[in-house]
């Protein structure tokens, strides 16, 4: 994970209190000179790294801080959610190798809403995917699929229970991107419509309603998976972890995958030996493959599309790109 420096974290800052005395004798740091050497973590603006210079020991501050204090109680909400969720899954056996999520070392709403968590060095999934697009990297991007099929399939197996899942969470979830766009002016009247009547037809297939509730990660982007040697990776940013169908992670990778190639080179066909590759690897975790290969991508295009429509809600992309997104959004609806 790349990292700017920013600075060190003056003695006299509050934050530095709660680091020394809280935070490091967790880690068998006690007594001694203790200076921190602040990085900002590079795509956000609110996770710094912290490091001790003396002991080498680093630390990730994720604060939830709102600028508009109506938002501090969600703030504090949503720090304290991925607090309970990292233990939760550090508790279904997600700690070293091969599958791992850190440490959570402890929260303090006083100091802007700060989570203080494991450090975790790692190659994102998003500098795999731009490295075998650029680079050539090609097999190492089919590696690391393999490894993700193999964290998300044990996450989802792991924590299966016996209700089946609320597909209308899902529509839901469509109609709120549908309006979204509709506001920002991506999307006309007609889009609109099309997408809300494709909508309803899938709310209409038995097999949208029929698979069991699985712990999924929530916010499945290639900058929230990280790669070490071999199988090893690290799940960050689990605040939004929930229940729902094990397709709602696999669409945000398959979604972001095709999008990827969408936007850099114009092809998304390009994709699809890799999107092909980490379904079929993901559907190896089940006793029968090919019937695991069926279930999963008949039901997989609407969450592609819903990754889609999300993805193009982005000002900061290309207009052109916004309105290709949503014309694929809908292409891949069309196939229930």
């Amino acid at each position: 994970m790349s990292n700017g420096y920013v600075g060190r974290l003056p003695a006299h800052d509050p934050l530095y209190h709660y680091l020394r005395h809280d935070i490091l004798p967790q880690l068998g740091v006690l007594g001694g000179p203790v200076e921190f050497r602040v990085f900002r973590l590079r795509g956000s603006k609110e996770v710094y790294r912290y490091e001790e210079r003396h002991t080498g020991a680093s630390l990730v501050g994720k604060f939830f801080g709102a600028a508009d204090a109506r938002e501090n109680g969600r703030g504090r909400h949503r720090m304290e959610q991925e607090f309970e969720n990292l233990q939760l899954l550090r508790g279904y056996g997600f700690e070293g190798y091969p599958h791992h999520v850190a440490r959570p070392w402890g929260t303090n709403a006083w100091l802007n809403r700060v989570l203080v968590e494991e450090y975790c060095p790692g190659a994102s999934l998003s500098s795999v995917i731009a490295a075998a697009i650029h680079q050539g990297h090609r097999g190492r991007l089919f590696r690391k699929l393999t490894a993700l099929a193999a964290l998300l399939a044990a996450l989802h197996n792991r924590t299966a229970n016996n209700f089946t899942v609320d597909f209308n969470q899902d529509c839901a979830y469509l109609d709120r991107l549908v309006q979204k766009l509709r506001r920002q002016q991506v999307i006309g009247d007609w889009d609109a419509d099309e997408l809300y009547w494709l909508g309803d037809r899938w709310r209409e297939q038995p097999y949208m309603w029929e698979d069991r509730q699985v712990l999924v990660h929530g916010d499945a982007t290639p900058s929230n998976f990280l790669f070490g040697h071999g199988l090893d990776v690290i799940a960050i940013d689990l605040e939004r972890m929930k229940r729902a169908d094990r397709v709602f992670d696999l669409g945000r990778i398959v979604g972001e995958l095709q999008h990827y190639y969408l936007q850099t080179i114009g092809d998304k066909y390009a994709a699809e030996p890799f999107i092909g590759h980490f379904l079929w690897e993901y559907s190896g975790h089940f006793p029968d493959q090919e019937r695991a290969f069926r279930a999963i991508t008949r039901r997989l295009p609407f969450q592609m599309s819903l990754t889609l429509l999300r993805i193009a809600r982005n000002f900061w992309i290309p207009f052109a790109h916004r309105r290709r997104l949503v014309e694929e959004a809908k292409l891949v609806l069309r196939a229930f």
